[in-house]
């Protein structure tokens, strides 16, 4: 597994360490954490190889120790590619390319995670996997995110093409317990951590802009699926909980108020944070049709729960 340290990975690693299955993962530490998995590291269940998906003699190595790969490494949140463009590209295509490729050498099954960025402004929803994909400007470094991992899907379909047996999920906003404090990628995380600092919860732009998110233990059930319906080879799929649509303003007030925080909302204008010509989407809400159909996958946790979750594990219990 790449990425197997991170907020995601980690949790995908206890649900196959809980289903038995040993695992190597490969993770640079630049967001993930040790600690995530270190207990089973200590317990032999897991081997933890700190390393670049960029190695492509690192990754032959250790695709070909495996028989089976879940790509979860990748460059993510909008600040951090506006930040780095250059490297969350090489990252985000590049590395893909050598997990694929050598998959494609050892005949390995593949799941790479994708985001629900490629759909990109897209004014339709819900948002199918099917649809067609509207993107800004090419000077716009925000839009490099969604066209990297839109090419990361092309390149496993075109290896899929030639023999690869690979499978794609499309996370919607995936939040709970282990999200990075910092908020590199998660709306969810920036709310949490203000809330409980008692810091002001910033709101970009007009707060209306709507997602949805979805629990972490939802995602995994997905992910996991995903890979293990044989007939979902091939194809691409939405793991995003449409029920859970609501307003980043709102969301912050849910997040205030299940803190019990004193915290107070701010607003400030995208340019002020991201810089001149940044553009975002208003409305993000996935169809799982395709997943509950073809995978026998729906969401459980529902937001209230999943905050509440989220905050126990952050070592704030919800008031009632």
């Amino acid at each position: 597994m790449t990425g197997g340290a991170g907020f995601i990975g980690s949790h995908l690693v206890d649900r196959l360490v809980e289903h038995g299955d040993a695992v190597i993962a490969l993770d640079d530490f630049s967001t993930g954490r040790r600690d995530n998995i270190g207990r089973h590291a200590d317990s032999g269940k897991v081997r933890i190889v700190e390393g670049t998906i960029l190695d492509d003699a690192l990754v032959e190595t250790l695709v070909g120790d495996c028989d089976r790969v879940f790509h979860l490494a990748a460059a993510v949140g909008v600040a951090h590619i506006i930040a780095n463009p250059l490297g969350s590209l090489q990252v985000n295509s590049r590395g893909t390319e050598n997990i694929l490729a050598a998959c494609a050498r050892h005949e390995r099954k593949v799941l790479i995670s994708s985001s629900s960025e490629v759909y990109g402004r897209c004014g339709r929803v819900p948002m199918h996997e099917d649809d067609d994909r509207i993107l800004g400007s090419t000077v716009i470094q925000r839009w490099s995110y969604a066209t990297a991992k839109a090419l990361d899907e092309h390149l496993l379909l075109a290896h899929a093409a030639h023999g690869l047996r690979g499978v794609i999920v499309r996370y919607f906003n995936i939040y709970g317990p282990r999200m990075d404090p910092k908020g590199y990628g998660s709306v969810m995380a920036t709310f949490v951590r203000q809330a409980l600092a008692g810091d002001p919860v910033t709101v970009y732009g007009d707060g209306l802009q709507s997602r949805c998110f979805t629990y972490i233990d939802d995602c995994i059930d997905g992910t996991v699926l995903a890979m293990e319906t044989q007939p979902a080879e091939g194809q691409v799929f939405n793991i995003g909980d449409a029920t859970t649509e609501m307003t980043i303003a709102d969301l912050a007030r849910k997040v205030i108020e299940a803190s019990g925080s004193s915290s107070t909302i701010v607003h400030e204008s995208y340019e002020q944070h991201f810089g001149a010509g940044f553009e975002d989407t208003r409305r993000r809400v996935p169809s799982a049709a395709r997943a509950a159909e073809r995978l026998g996958w729906t969401a459980h946790v529902g937001l209230d729960e999943g905050i509440r979750r989220t905050l126990e594990s952050w070592g704030q219990t919800a008031p009632d």
